[in-house]
């Protein structure tokens, strides 16, 4: 028995053996974070405000803030604070590069005010930046994110930076417009595919090569090419058996009817000589056509054909931007009150994907529920407004008859009334 026992104890540990061993084995690689910024305690010491336009008068602020209504009031981050007033603010992060591995770039942001026209969108930067300085005319690796103006643009940018141009994506990308927390996603992989995520749900994907300008297209049509002469690209044509029988044009389109009678009273002297009205002829089937068949040399539609483009010349690190060094927020919003949240940079899509479940499982339904209890009071807020605005009016109105009547009344009892008629009867 003692044996036994012995024997199933070296199973299980060979067993345990193998899987470690086999686990060792196996292809792995563990996710990293390059950036995260969740704007808690010290996010300060890691962000730096510009100066930029602020000699004009013209530069606005950050306030820590969830916002007005937010599902968790201790989760806060950076809110733009001063209508009408350009933002600026970056933070420098350990440099990374993306090249052979995948980059995903991911923030939330809440238009809590009616931005009417203004951004919502980060950046990427590369190389030496002052950051007191940061502003609209430095350079940056990428921007991603909202962009609103009025009814017409609500555009979603994704603008790559290569070779020191900047190239937008040539889709046009639609961002959310309502005033919860929205979480936007940029993944850019080594085969140069991509994918933009709203919420985790994929807004587009593609390829950097298709959906940017960056190098020329790798084929293109051979505007040489003609058709050739024997191609037939009939698909359907006239039955040759089918014969159009004699007479067949004879068969007139209309024929007496030939129920009608003459009337009773019919007087050809008077009348002339009566005719059967015409009725259409059910013989007659139309003009003839021939029958069509399908044509047994039909070779489909021509189409100009592809080549390989002779300007295109491959960048097998097309996807790989510039080595990163700062986040950046940079933006111009005529109403302020935009909150910035949840900025990641990491190469794990599953990582990020999480902090989004993890957001709407925790804080959406309760966020929710704060907006709509904000939207109540500031509706009762107007209302107030409105009946203190009506019943001034009316009081203005009531103190504006009141004097014109006494203006009457005046001079009405107006002793010099008296002396003008006093004088008109001398």
């Amino acid at each position: 028995m003692a044996e036994l026992k012995l024997q199933k104890h070296l199973q299980l540990l060979f067993m345990l053996f193998l899987s470690f061993h086999t686990f060792l084995l196996l292809p792995f690689t563990l996710s990293e974070v390059f950036f995260e910024e969740r704007f808690d305690d010290g996010w300060r010491d890691r962000w730096v405000i510009s100066d930029w336009k602020r000699t004009e008068g013209k530069a606005g602020t950050f306030k820590h803030s969830a916002g007005k209504w937010s599902g968790d009031p201790d989760d806060k981050g950076i809110q733009t604070h001063n209508d009408a007033k350009h933002f600026a603010i970056s933070a420098k992060i350990p440099e990374l590069s993306n090249k052979n591995r995948t980059l995903v770039i991911q923030y939330s942001v809440k238009f809590e005010q009616d931005i009417e026209c203004g951004g919502g969108y980060i950046k990427l930067l590369s190389g030496y930046v002052n950051q007191k300085k940061f502003g609209g005319d430095t350079p940056y690796s990428l921007m991603f994110g909202p962009d609103l103006c009025g009814t017409q643009t609500k555009k979603l940018h994704v603008i790559v930076s290569y070779q020191g141009q900047n190239y937008p994506i040539r889709k046009d990308l639609e961002c959310e417009t309502d005033k919860l927390t929205h979480f936007y996603t940029f993944i850019i992989r080594p085969d140069a595919t991509y994918s933009v995520l709203v919420d985790n749900r994929e807004r587009d994907s593609g390829s950097l090569y298709t959906d940017w300008d960056i190098l020329p297209p790798r084929k293109i049509k051979d505007t040489k090419a003609k058709k050739p002469a024997d191609w037939d690209d009939r698909e359907y044509i006239d039955d040759p058996d089918h014969i159009k029988p004699k007479g067949y044009d004879s068969i007139p389109t209309e024929i007496p009817d030939p129920k009608a009678k003459e009337p009773d009273n019919w007087d050809e002297d008077e009348d002339g000589i009566w005719r059967a009205p015409k009725i259409p002829n059910s013989a007659y089937k139309g003009p003839w056509k021939p029958k069509k068949i399908k044509n047994p040399n039909y070779k489909g539609k021509w189409k100009t054909p592809w080549i390989d483009n002779p300007e295109f010349e491959d960048d097998p690190d097309l996807y790989v931007l510039r080595p990163i060094k700062y986040v950046g927020i940079e933006v111009w919003q005529v109403k302020a009150g935009s909150v910035y949240d949840n900025i990641l940079l990491c190469d794990d899509p599953q990582y990020a994907k999480q902090i989004v479940e993890d957001y709407f499982i925790n804080n959406r339904e309760a966020e929710k529920e704060a907006f709509e209890e904000a939207e109540k009071r500031r509706k009762a807020r107007e209302e107030e407004e409105a009946q203190r605005a009506r019943e001034e009016g009316e009081r203005r109105r009531r103190d504006r008859d009141h004097r014109r009547g006494d203006r009457r009344r005046h001079r009405r009892h107006d002793p010099r009334d008296y002396m003008d008629d006093y004088h008109d009867e001398l």
